[in-house]
C-alpha cells in the first residue's frame, strides 16, 4: 500500500450504513487516509475504490477484533489522527417493557464498544501528544424521550464519559468531541433499531405513540446525512472545535428547551438546594 504521509488518518467504526458510510465516503474523497470498518466487509468494499482506504472487519463488541483493527491501522499508516466512534444500534420500548438481553446488547455496542475503541487507540495518541476522538451521541443523549429510555441511557453514558475524557486527555494534546444529531435520513429507525416484543397497553399514549411516530418518519427526517458529515469534518478541522456539536434544527431547539427547563427548575428550588449544606460558621 502506498501512502501519502501528509494526509490525516481517519478511523471510522460502523461504516456499513448511515453516518459512518457517508463520513467514510466524504473523507476518502477529500484524499484522507481512511480506515473503513464494518462487521461485514462486503458491505463497504465499494468505499475502498474512492481513495486510500484500509478496509477492516470490526465488531466493536469483540475486544480481540478491536485491538487487531487498531494495530492494523497503525501498522499501515503509522498512527490514527481521528477516531470516530460511530457504530451503534437503537431499541424502542417503554422502560418497563424493555427486555434486558436487548438492553445489554445495545449498551455493549453503543457504550462499551465505544469505550473499547478509546482504550486501544489512546496509547499511541498519548505517545504522539496528538489525536482527536469523535463520539457519536444523539440529542437523545441530552434529553429523554418516551420509548427510548434505554437508548437515552446509552447516549447519556457516552456524554458523561466524553466530558470526563476531554478533561483527562486535552492537556495531553488530544481533543474530544461529542456529536448530537436529531432525526436524519439514515436507516436507524427503519432497520437498525429493534423494539420490545412485550407491549403494555398503559404506555400506548406515551412510549407507543412515540415509537410509531419515529418509525413513520423514517426516511423523511429533516436531517441530511451528507451535510451532517461535512459539518463533522469542519468541526474537527476548526481552530477551536466544540466539545458538543449539535446537528439539525430539532437538535438545536431540543437542546435549548432542555437547558431552559433545567434553569427554571434549578432557580425554583435554589433555596432548598443551597440549604442542604452545613451552615457556614
Amino acid at each position: 500500500m502506498t501512502t501519502n504521509n501528509e494526509n490525516p488518518v481517519w478511523f471510522i467504526t460502523g461504516c456499513s450504513t448511515g453516518f459512518g458510510r457517508e463520513l467514510a465516503s466524504h473523507v476518502l474523497k477529500l484524499g484522507y487516509r481512511t480506515v473503513v470498518t464494518a462487521r461485514h466487509t462486503d458491505d463497504v468494499k465499494d468505499l475502498a475504490e474512492l481513495g486510500e482506504a484500509l478496509v477492516l472487519k470490526l465488531d466493536v463488541t469483540d475486544h480481540v477484533q478491536a485491538e487487531a483493527a487498531i494495530k492494523a491501522a497503525e501498522d499501515a499508516f503509522g498512527h490514527i489522527d481521528v477516531l470516530v466512534n460511530n457504530a451503534g444500534i437503537g431499541y424502542f420500548g417503554a422502560v418497563e417493557e424493555s427486555e434486558e438481553d436487548e438492553v445489554r446488547k445495545m449498551f455493549d455496542v453503543n457504550f462499551f464498544g465505544l469505550c473499547r475503541m478509546i482504550h486501544v487507540a489512546l496509547p499511541t495518541m498519548r505517545k504522539r501528544r496528538k489525536g482527536f476522538i469523535v463520539n457519536l451521541s444523539s440529542i437523545a443523549g441530552l434529553t429523554g424521550l418516551p420509548s427510548l429510555g434505554y437508548y437515552n441511557a446509552t447516549k447519556f453514558a457516552v456524554e458523561g464519559l466524553s466530558d470526563a475524557l476531554s478533561q483527562e486527555v486535552e492537556p495531553l494534546g488530544i481533543k474530544v468531541m461529542v456529536v448530537e444529531p436529531s432525526g436524519f435520513r439514515t436507516d436507524w429507525a427503519g432497520r437498525s433499531a429493534n423494539e420490545s416484543k412485550h407491549i403494555i397497553d398503559d404506555y400506548a399514549k406515551t412510549a407507543g405513540k412515540w415509537r410509531k411516530n419515529i418509525r413513520a418518519i423514517s426516511g423523511k427526517q429533516s436531517g441530511d446525512p451528507i451535510r451532517a458529515v461535512h459539518a463533522i469534518v469542519q468541526a474537527v478541522e476548526s481552530d477551536n472545535p466544540p466539545h458538543h456539536l449539535l446537528l439539525g434544527n430539532d437538535a438545536f431547539e431540543g437542546a435549548k428547551a432542555k437547558l431552559a427547563s433545567l434553569q427554571k427548575e434549578f432557580a425554583t428550588w435554589e433555596t432548598v438546594t443551597r440549604g442542604a449544606d452545613f451552615p457556614k460558621t
